[in-house]
């Protein structure tokens, strides 16, 4: 009996990216070549439409292809865990900062990255459950969160990366600076307690973030079972939030003004509602943070690297 052909979904973003390098969806079909007669293609209407399609259509394929940004593979991701579906996920890049395709080696370039989804095998990557969402690479608080959703769209289609750091440093982040204080915050993470006021802090699994963050390669791993945890805490003054991003790109950590650690399970409770940002989308006002890290959760095709500790799927 001849093996049964494997079903793709293509989930496409027409709003995601720059404009002047956005492929259109008809595009991507053409590289596809052959597979494109086993392609489905679903285009996203609205914010959180890729989730929908990747929940309600995902368990009827064997691979589900996010063409969009970012925001939209967390979209995508976070819809096939809600649907428990099984399928090889690819990624398409063409948002404005791409950070997750970079970390993993999926190339920006269209006709490359559709080469990475034909010919890759699938590599087990952490993802990590947020409340009842889910995030591939990062979830942040603190100043500056809001950069990545306060950004106009028509923005980011122009200036790309450029439009978070017009938009953050020019319009946000100083006048940010100028009224912060530090949120008194309890920390539960994989047995210990920490509960302090800290000013900003992030959860990843990445290299870098937002190309200012810059984690260490010697550490990093996308299917160890930890995610990194970096709490910034004890400021002297709003403007040392700067020297503070710079001691982050060289890893010094000092344990007092700055926290670095790896943990699996997480529960962050504020005193107040705080918004986060899940991998560069808001996620809305939150009192209390639940993240565990869901080890090998995720099958991406992508090139293998050293950032793996698994070559192939268990």
């Amino acid at each position: 009996m001849a093996a049964q052909e494997k079903k793709i979904l293509m989930i496409y973003n027409p709003r995601a990216g720059m404009t002047v390098r956005r492929p259109k969806a008809g595009e991507i079909l053409r590289e596809f070549g052959s597979d494109a007669e086993k392609t489905d293609v679903m285009a996203t209407a609205y914010p959180g439409h890729a989730g929908e399609l990747a929940a309600r259509f995902g368990k009827d394929y064997d691979t589900v292809v996010c063409c969009g940004g970012d925001g939209t593979l967390n979209e995508v991701v976070s819809g096939l865990r809600r649907a428990g579906a099984a399928a090889d996920v690819g990624y398409i890049p063409f948002g404005s900062t791409n950070d997750f395709a970079s970390n993993v080696g999926i190339p920006v370039k269209m006709p490359d990255a559709v080469r990475t989804v034909k010919t890759s095998e699938p590599r087990t990557c952490d993802v990590a459950d947020f409340n009842d969402r889910s995030f591939t690479y990062i979830a942040s608080f603190g100043p500056g969160v809001s950069v990545s959703y306060s950004t106009p769209q028509r923005f980011k289609n122009v200036f790309g990366y450029s439009a978070y750091m017009i938009n953050g440093f020019g319009f946000h982040m100083i006048p940010t600076l100028r009224a912060l204080k530090p949120k008194h915050i309890r920390v539960e993470y994989d047995g210990s307690v920490l509960e302090d006021d800290f000013y900003f802090g992030t959860v990843t699994n990445s290299l870098s973030a937002a190309g200012m963050f810059r984690y260490d390669k010697n550490e990093v791993r996308f299917n160890d079972g930890k995610f990194e945890v970096t709490l910034i805490r004890r400021m002297t003054s709003p403007m040392q939030m700067f020297s503070l991003l710079q001691k982050m790109g060289r890893h010094e950590y000092d344990g007092e003004t700055m926290l670095h650690f790896q943990a699996s399970r997480l529960h962050f409770r504020f005193e107040k509602p705080e918004i986060w940002t899940l991998d560069g989308e808001s996620s809305g006002e939150i009192t209390d943070a639940d993240i565990r890290v869901r080890h090998n959760a995720l099958r991406l095709r992508c090139p293998d690297s050293v950032f793996f500790e698994k070559k192939d799927p268990a």
